[in-house]
C-alpha cells in the first residue's frame, strides 16, 4: 500500500524551521520542567509519596486549596458572565474603562495584590471594617482565600465568553421570540447552550490558578495550620525551605494531576461540543 502525504501549500514560507522554534521552546520551557517533576517523584517509593500526601497539614493544606479554588470558580461563573454580558450587549460611559480594568488581575503582581487585599478586608481596612460589624473577619480567614482566588480568576470566565457572546448572532433570539418562547426559555435553551462550554472553560481555567496560587493568598490566607488556612503552594514553600525536596515534589505531582485532568476534562468537552456542531 503507499502512502501520498498531503501538503497544505500556504505563502509564508519556513515551515520547518518555524515548528523546529515551536518544539523547542516548548520543550524548554513546558515538557522538560514537567517531565523533570514527575522523574524526581520516580525516586519516592508508593509508601513514601502516601505517607507525604497523606499528612495531616498536607490533606488540610490540599482541602483548603481545592475548596476554596472550586467556591471561588462558581462565584466567578455568575460574575463573569454578568460582566462579559454588560460588556458585549450594552453601550454606555466608561466601558472601554471597564473592558480594560478586567486585565489588571494579568497584569498585577500577585504579590502586590495580596498585600492590597488584605489591607482592605482586615478589621481596620476600609471593606473589613464594614464587614467586622455583621461579625465578618475576611482577612485571615477562608472568606478572604476566595476573595483572592475570585480577584485572579474573574478574567478568566470573562474573556472565554465575551467572544462567543460578540459572536453570537442575534436572530436566534428573535426568533424564539417570535415563536412565544419566555425569558427563562430563551436563556435556557438558546443562549446557554452556546455559552455552556466557554464557561466550562473559564471555570476550569479558573480552577487550576486558583489551586496552585501563591502571590496574592499568602497574605490573606493567614497561613495558620490551626485555622486550616493553610494552602499547598505555601506547604510547598515551606518543605522547601527546610530542604525537603521530597515532600515538595510528591505535592507537586498531585497538584500537577489535578491540573492535567482539568485541562483534559475542558479539551474533552470541545471535542464533543465540535462533534455535535458538526465541525
Amino acid at each position: 500500500m503507499r502512502f501520498t502525504a498531503l501538503k497544505k501549500h500556504t505563502p509564508i514560507p519556513g515551515f520547518g524551521l518555524t515548528l523546529g522554534i515551536t518544539i523547542s521552546m516548548v520543550s524548554i520551557f513546558v515538557l522538560i520542567p514537567l517531565a523533570s517533576v514527575l522523574y524526581f517523584g520516580t525516586t519516592l517509593s508508593w509508601m513514601e509519596f502516601w505517607h507525604i500526601i497523606t499528612m495531616p497539614n498536607v490533606l488540610y493544606a490540599f482541602a483548603t486549596s481545592i475548596g476554596t479554588s472550586f467556591i471561588a470558580a462558581l462565584m466567578n461563573v455568575i460574575f463573569g458572565v454578568l460582566l462579559a454580558w454588560v460588556i458585549v450587549r450594552y453601550e454606555f460611559t466608561g466601558k472601554s474603562l471597564i473592558n480594560g480594568l478586567i486585565e489588571i488581575p494579568f497584569a498585577l503582581p500577585t504579590a502586590v495584590a495580596g498585600i492590597t487585599l488584605s489591607k482592605l478586608y482586615s478589621d481596620q481596612g476600609i471593606i473589613g471594617t464594614w464587614l467586622s460589624q455583621w461579625g465578618i473577619h475576611a482577612s485571615y480567614s477562608h472568606i478572604g482565600i476566595v476573595v483572592a482566588l475570585v480577584f485572579v480568576g474573574i478574567p478568566f470566565v470573562v474573556r472565554t465568553v465575551q467572544p462567543v457572546l460578540e459572536d453570537f448572532d442575534s436572530t436566534y433570539e428573535e426568533a424564539a421570540y417570535v415563536l412565544g418562547a419566555s425569558t427563562f426559555n430563551l436563556y435556557r435553551h438558546v443562549i446557554f447552550p452556546e455559552l455552556k462550554p466557554a464557561i466550562l472553560t473559564g471555570v476550569g481555567l479558573a480552577f487550576a490558578r486558583g489551586i496552585g496560587e501563591y502571590g496574592s493568598v499568602i497574605y490573606i490566607s493567614g497561613n495558620s495550620l490551626r485555622e486550616h488556612t493553610q494552602i499547598v503552594s505555601y506547604v510547598i514553600m515551606q518543605k522547601l525551605n527546610y530542604a525537603d525536596y521530597a515532600g515538595a515534589t510528591a505535592m507537586a505531582i498531585v497538584l500537577l494531576v489535578i491540573s492535567f485532568l482539568v485541562m483534559l476534562t475542558i479539551n474533552a468537552m470541545h471535542i464533543r461540543q465540535s462533534k455535535r456542531g458538526g465541525a
